[in-house]
């Protein structure tokens, strides 16, 4: 017999599953090779491969690993002989499973037919009830309409739940338990699966209260074998969403397993499968019933607890299996069904960079610490974990799996919980605590839960005072040395054992003419008129801003600005203006250094009278944090001014423009050059998002023109305006 040799593997897809899979090819002498998103250039997956590809160059974030034909073709020009998908992104997608066989490109996951079939939800139903397998009530076909939801449910009488046909992962799911709510319900349900999986169609179940979540794991080849790795209880999610995933279930009898895992079994039969997959099935905790759900034909999330208690590497099965092995062939080592068997427990939580104390809102930021656990019966599948790590908004939250396995589950649970203690992960919000909470509960160790425990147990949500004891004393340290102990009198000085360096300019030269030397020559309407008829973009220098206002680690004194500022001058009397005050200049300066704002900005006049200084102005909050008469906003701008103050950027932040008027006419009484800033919010490329579209913001900077303003500017102050829009 002869199987196909793979040199290189590709992984379409990112984080901890592109990792996953890198190991399991490394393993078996095959190079690697990982694909990322411009946004995951720092990402850890692509430097665990032994080669990297940027991919989507343009694209969004996600549709960045949905371009088939990109992907196909760096595999070509790579010459890649299999790509592995991973889970989610394109796993489940028919077309590129077709579009790697058409280009001679192995695709380790079942046939496009099989995709095809399995990805439909109605049509695997049919499958399972053709195999004898029992199937939850539910419609036939994908429900479109509010009348056909409505009869549906009508027969099968309310509570029911809708999902969406084409997806899974919990997305677009909701449970509706009468008929009052259907019509939100299907609608909510319709849009997330559009915007999840591209399509509206979604079918109808009969909903069962106390239900727990069994999936068996099965693994094919292409030669008719097929067994299963036994199954895992998934009843743990929150919105459908699963958080712990435990092998082999609690509290499950021999013949009930038996009976679950033959049921999968003759549903993989039935569509030949042939590679790795789950089958999913729900266990009605009174009746001991179970229901068909549906079938996942790629790699799951929670593999990891099932390769922990079989001991069989599932991936490295997927990629032996894609290469024409047997499972019985020595490189798999599966003679038979019972050449399988189950040793121990293991459970996995997901760690992701959700606040538990404020709805599971995502965070986002750099990780300033990250220190992970270990030690024995302990697995991490980890992302992007790792001090210094970016955190984005653009993906999934998970930051690690964490597997725990033991003889007994009580084993498994101890060192679950001392593991979850290990860790520490600043920077960032995470779900840890909440972790702690759930397997320690009574009902948790017991293995009574069900798919509605999370949503029904407040005490979960009730969370201790975390420490954070390292933190808060290096922040006092950090607090002492940079403004002193001001129960320490006396302090004696610090001696700075090296100077930093200042950069060289020939202090007998004259300063170089500047913009503020085009400013005073041409006047703020002339110069704006000057700047619009220039191609070559013009740069803001805003270190000086940020060396006021940002944190202990650069907040910078008036000496140290003065020991640069007239390097400025020199070298680089080309830029446009010198950001020198944000909104919280005055905070930084007379709160913690204990100098006078004015003073510095008059000194860094002196030494750099070449550049623009600009600032920003919270119109009538001028830099302070609340509404100011007019006549103070009226004189903290005169005062700017006359202190060096050449730009000021007005804005509100709830673009109302009457509100920027006083500042905006104080501006230009001084003869200062006025920015007035539209602050951008919503989506003006999405249609569906009409209240503030593309004539809102031409309408408001047309009013600001109108109210004097020499420059307009685009504050995105939550970064969400795309490229493409600001272009419009």
């Amino acid at each position: 017999m002869k199987f196909k040799r793979f040199r290189r593997l590709l992984a379409a897809n990112r984080s901890e599953i592109a990792i996953r899979v890198f190991r399991a090819a490394h393993e078996l002498g095959i190079r690697t090779v990982a694909i990322y998103s411009e946004e995951d250039r720092f990402a850890l997956h692509r430097f665990k491969a032994d080669e990297s590809y940027l991919i989507g160059r343009g694209l969004d974030p996600v549709k960045a690993y949905l371009d088939i034909d990109g992907i196909i073709g760096l595999a070509l020009e790579k010459k890649i002989d299999a790509i592995h998908p991973g889970y989610g992104f394109l796993a489940e997608n028919p077309a590129f499973a077709q579009a790697c066989a058409d280009a001679g490109i192995t695709f380790i996951g079942p046939n496009p037919a099989l995709l095809t079939w399995l990805g439909d939800k109605t049509t695997a139903r049919e499958i399972a009830a053709r195999s004898g397998v029992p199937v939850l009530p539910g419609s036939s076909t994908a429900v479109t309409t509010l009348s056909e939801a409505r009869e549906v449910c009508r027969q099968l009488q309310y509570p029911v739940i809708l999902k969406a046909a084409h997806g899974g992962g919990g997305r677009g799911m909701r449970i509706v338990r009468d008929e009052s709510e259907l019509e939100t319900r299907l609608a909510e349900a319709q849009r997330e699966s559009m915007s999840a999986f591209g399509s509206q169609d979604v079918f109808v179940e009969k909903f069962i209260p106390r239900a727990r979540h069994i999936e068996v794991q099965i693994l094919g080849d292409q030669h008719g074998n097929l067994v299963h790795l036994y199954e895992r209880d998934c009843s743990l999610q929150r919105r459908h969403q699963k958080i712990i995933e435990i092998a082999p279930a609690l509290n499950l009898s021999r013949k009930l397993r038996r009976q679950i895992c033959q049921a999968a079994v003759a549903i993989g039969r039935e569509t030949k499968f042939d590679n790795a997959g789950t089958v999913e099935f729900l266990l009605d905790q009174d009746s001991e019933q179970f229901y068909f759900i549906e079938v996942n034909p790629r790699i799951q999330v929670e593999h990891t607890v099932t390769e922990m208690v079989t001991g069989r590497d599932i991936v490295q099965s997927q990629i032996r299996v894609a290469q024409g092995y047997p499972l019985d062939h020595p490189r798999i080592g599966i003679a038979d069904q019972d050449a399988v068997q189950v040793r121990g427990y293991a459970f996995q939580c997901r760690v992701t960079t959700e606040d538990p104390e404020n709805a599971f809102i995502p965070d986002y930021g750099r990780i300033s610490h990250y220190r992970s656990a270990a030690g024995l019966g302990i697995r991490l599948d980890a992302g992007t974990a790792f001090s210094g790590a970016n955190v984005t908004p653009y993906y999934d939250s998970l930051l690690v799996k964490v597997t725990a396995w033991g003889l007994r589950f009580q084993d498994a649970v101890s060192r679950m919980e001392r593991c979850l203690q290990e860790f520490r992960v600043r920077g960032v919000k995470t779900n840890i605590p909440f972790l702690i909470n759930l397997i320690s509960y009574p009902e948790f160790q017991k293995g009574e839960c069900t798919t509605r425990f999370i949503d029904q147990t407040p005490e979960l949500f009730h969370f201790p005072r975390r420490k954070d004891r390292a933190t808060r004393l290096l922040r006092f340290i950090g607090e002492v040395v940079v403004n002193g102990n001001p129960l320490v009198k006396e302090k004696p000085p610090v001696t700075v054992r090296r100077e930093a360096p200042v950069p060289v300019y020939d202090s007998q030269r004259p300063v170089p003419h500047g913009m503020r030397d085009r400013l005073k020559r041409m006047g703020p309407e002339k110069l704006a008129a000057w700047v619009r008829r220039r191609r070559p973009v013009l740069l803001t220098d805003t270190t000086f801003r940020d060396g006021h206002q940002s944190l202990l680690a650069t907040r910078m004194r008036t000496r140290d600005m003065l020991r640069v500022a007239r390097v400025y001058a020199h070298h680089h009397s080309e830029l446009f203006s010198i950001e020198m005050w944000g909104g919280a200049t005055f905070d930084t300066c007379m709160r913690f250094l204990r100098e006078c704002p004015w003073e510095r900005l008059e000194r860094l006049r002196e030494a750099i009278p070449n550049i623009l200084f600009q600032m920003l102005l919270r119109a009538s909050n001028a830099v302070g944090y609340t509404n100011y008469p007019d006549n103070v906003v009226r004189e903290f701008v005169r005062q700017a001014g006359e202190c060096g103050i050449d730009v000021f950027r007005v804005f509100d932040s709830l673009n109302w423009s009457r509100n920027m008027q006083v500042a905006i006419d104080a501006v230009l009484e001084t003869g200062a050059v006025c920015e007035a800033a539209i602050c951008y919010t919503g989506d003006i490329l999405d249609p569906d998002r009409d209240k503030y579209n593309l004539h809102y913001y031409v309408r408001m900077a047309r009013e600001l023109e109108k109210m004097g303003a020499h420059f307009l500017a685009i504050k995105d102050m939550a970064g969400l305006c795309k490229p493409y829009a600001a272009y419009k």
